[in-house]
């Protein structure tokens, strides 16, 4: 097996209003993604019609980041308790996931179902106390609320010792501790960038393999048709590549 050093692929998971569509647009503008001259909208992965004028994530959508040499790719999942399926399915596709949570409300219920899938499949977290610039804030009890939560659905010890990253999405700041907030030491995402490139672990596979592609979603583009969503589980795929797609009643199609 094969690892990819220079690749991080990593899920978002939060309660509904958390901030976890903001901190991805905080983490796109700081990396460098938009020319200087360039339009910045805001949530910019709530891309569907209904999501913005609700301000919630519906649909699981991904996208990547440059940072230091490193592509990280980025998968936010919806919040809702009715797409938890949605949820599932995507976490297939990545190596770790990124906890976001309120720092006055804690870990909420609809929060519990992902993270336990989450830790049954043995990903690693990384917990990200979000919105600490709110009066009412109360970080350090999170924190403690977090862990017990952990603790209750059947973390291991490797996976208890997560980091904790603090963050304001909406002033684009985040910081390794509460002390450098206070001191007004905290001034961009890096810390938390530079967290997922050292705890989240990179891909492996069999280069030399043939190809097995793993489809978690379905998309669709008025120019392209429809688009596989999916992670490569083996093997090396390349343009214009004739592919098998294999069915769950065994039947099997070339394309």
């Amino acid at each position: 097996m094969t690892k990819i050093e220079n690749l991080r692929n990593i899920a978002i998971i939060a309660h509904v209003d958390h901030g976890k569509t903001t901190i991805v647009d905080a983490m796109l503008q700081q990396a460098g993604i938009y020319r200087e001259n360039e339009q910045i909208i805001d949530c910019v992965m709530d891309s569907n019609a209904l999501e913005r004028e609700r301000g919630i994530t519906i649909l699981a959508k991904n996208t990547a980041i440059s940072y230091k040499g490193y592509r990280i790719n980025v998968v936010d999942t919806p919040g809702h308790a009715d797409f938890g399926g949605e949820v599932e399915r995507v976490l297939k596709m990545v190596d770790g996931v990124l906890l976001v949570v309120d720092a006055y409300d804690g870990p909420m219920p609809q929060t519990r179902f992902v993270l336990r899938k989450a830790l049954e499949m043995g990903l690693k977290p990384i917990v990200c106390i979000n919105k600490i610039d709110r009066p009412d804030a109360r970080p350090i009890e999170v924190v403690d609320m977090v862990l017990e939560l952990f603790i209750e659905l059947g973390a291991d010890d490797e996976q208890l010792e997560f980091p904790i990253v603090f963050s304001s999405g909406k002033l684009g700041i985040s910081c390794m501790s509460l002390e450098e907030y206070e001191k007004g030491e905290a001034v961009d995402f890096h810390p938390l960038l530079n967290t997922i490139l050292e705890y989240i672990p990179c891909p492996e596979g069999d280069n030399d393999a043939p190809l097995q592609l793993l489809i978690s979603n379905i998309d669709s583009d008025p120019y392209i048709g429809r688009i596989a969503i999916g992670r490569v589980e083996r093997g090396t795929i390349r343009q214009a590549q004739s592919v098998v797609v294999c069915g769950f009643d065994d039947n099997t199609q070339k394309s």
